[in-house]
């Protein structure tokens, strides 16, 4: 099948292109991106006034799948991907039984292929169990298809088993993805540590229970020479620990997730779990360094946390509801209107931010519309302008603090190997 993208911005971080192109895309590839091109083909769609971008990425999700399928599943959350424009994913181990091994990685790697309209790309856990007691066997997962380790949901708190790990990771050549907390300093706090918390009478988490296991981790890191990604950045320390080992050349990278860069803990209302997240929303001053440091690249990625919760577990007490947010399907509006709109980043630093540099970082073919790459592709209206309307999301979950928050910018195809998995004139 021929498909013709006519008239659209071209963001491609991996050309340096940003213009007005046409895209031709044949079966599952990009085969030609020409200022003109004239041809016959199966579908034509005019993207005037549309960005064209290589498929988005997002290294860090909860697809729930196995154990918590009333949560989310492995094909209710690739649907929430592609409405979200993204083309992979990356599901997070912490299922029940976690991701721990090949056979785990193999049954997610088969559902996928049955059930998924997106690229799911597994990520193994670090320890067996996530008990941080016994290292995995991560050999036997990176032979099986896992893209990188993460004992995502918690840190490894013993250093040097987690030493150990970063030093196999090196050997397999997969990045770690770390979740920095120290938990007995979080102890049992709900939302950030201060007066918002003291107003609630609520348990605080504070900027040094991220703050100390994120200096942990780059010492790590920097020991072993382990790839090192720091997941959902929140405080001003961790930002400024990640600049300080980029300049000495650690190999360390960090993401940040909307609802950190689009919030704060004064946005809480009231007693409302759809704001309870981990780690949990800051001060000002801490999402000033985040704005700062995505406009700068010191932070290299936009990811989402997506978090899926049934309505039943979120419909409880601060104390008692889970942590987490869904966040596939806002993703891109929050970024527009957070950061493009307001010219803290450009529409190519967000291509970058949110499919080139996790490419990267995981070492995948994709991120990319350069000529005979696979057609991963998503095509977003920049100018909509709307509100956010969980009834209308694929995931099966809704849990979002940003219901009726107005937004700009939306998803109007997604393409998975040249195959419209998302389009918008179909809702």
């Amino acid at each position: 099948m021929r498909i013709l993208i006519r008239n659209g911005r071209v963001i491609d971080p991996a050309t340096n292109r940003d213009g007005k192109y046409d895209l031709l895309i044949e079966d599952n590839k990009i085969i030609e991106v020409s200022e003109k091109i004239d041809t016959d083909a199966d579908k034509i769609i005019n993207a005037d006034n549309l960005w064209v971008m290589p498929g988005l990425i997002d290294m860090h999700v909860h697809l729930r799948e196995p154990g918590f399928e009333h949560k989310e599943t492995i094909e209710t959350g690739s649907k929430s991907a592609a409405r979200g424009g993204f083309t992979s994913i990356c599901p997070m181990p912490n299922t029940n039984p976690p991701i721990d091994n090949e056979f785990m990685v193999e049954y997610i790697k088969v559902k996928a292929e049955r059930e998924a309209i997106v690229n799911i790309l597994p990520v193994g856990a670090i320890t067996k169990g996530q008990l941080g007691e016994e290292m995995s066997n991560i050999g036997n997962m990176a032979a099986a298809g896992i893209v990188a380790l993460s004992e995502d949901g918690k840190s490894v708190m013993n250093a040097n088993l987690y030493k150990k790990a970063m030093i196999y990771s090196k050997n397999y050549n997969l990045p770690i993805l770390a979740h920095c907390e120290e938990k007995s300093l979080a102890g049992k706090g709900v939302i950030n540590a201060g007066s918002k918390a003291l107003e609630l009478g609520l348990s605080g988490i504070s900027n040094d229970v991220e703050d100390i296991i994120t200096i942990r981790d780059i010492i790590l890191a920097e020991s072993t020479g382990a790839r090192l990604h720091l997941c959902h950045l929140s405080t001003e320390g961790a930002v400024r620990f990640l600049k300080e080992a980029k300049q000495r050349g650690v190999l360390v990278t960090a993401e940040v997730c909307p609802h950190h860069f689009a919030l704060t803990v004064d946005d809480i209302t009231g007693y409302d779990t759809n704001y309870k997240m981990n780690p949990p929303l800051r001060n000002r001053n801490d999402v000033d360094a985040i704005l700062e440091a995505l406009k700068s690249d010191i932070i290299d990625v936009i990811a989402t946390d997506h978090a899926p919760h049934h309505e039943y577990e979120k419909n409880t007490t601060m104390d008692e509801a889970p942590f987490g947010i869904v966040g596939l399907e806002t993703a891109v509006a929050l970024t527009i209107t957070e950061l493009v709109d307001k010219g803290i980043i450009t529409p190519m630093q967000m291509a970058t931010k949110m499919s080139f540099n996790p490419a990267k970082i995981l070492g995948i073919n994709k991120g990319t519309l350069s000529e005979g790459s696979i057609a991963d592709v998503v095509i977003i209206d920049p100018n909509f302008v709307g509100t956010v309307e969980p009834e209308k999301f694929a995931s099966k979950s809704k849990n979002t603090p940003f219901k009726g928050r107005s937004i700009k910018g939306r998803v109007n195809y997604t393409f998975v190997s040249g195959i419209v998995v998302y389009d918008v004139a179909n809702e």
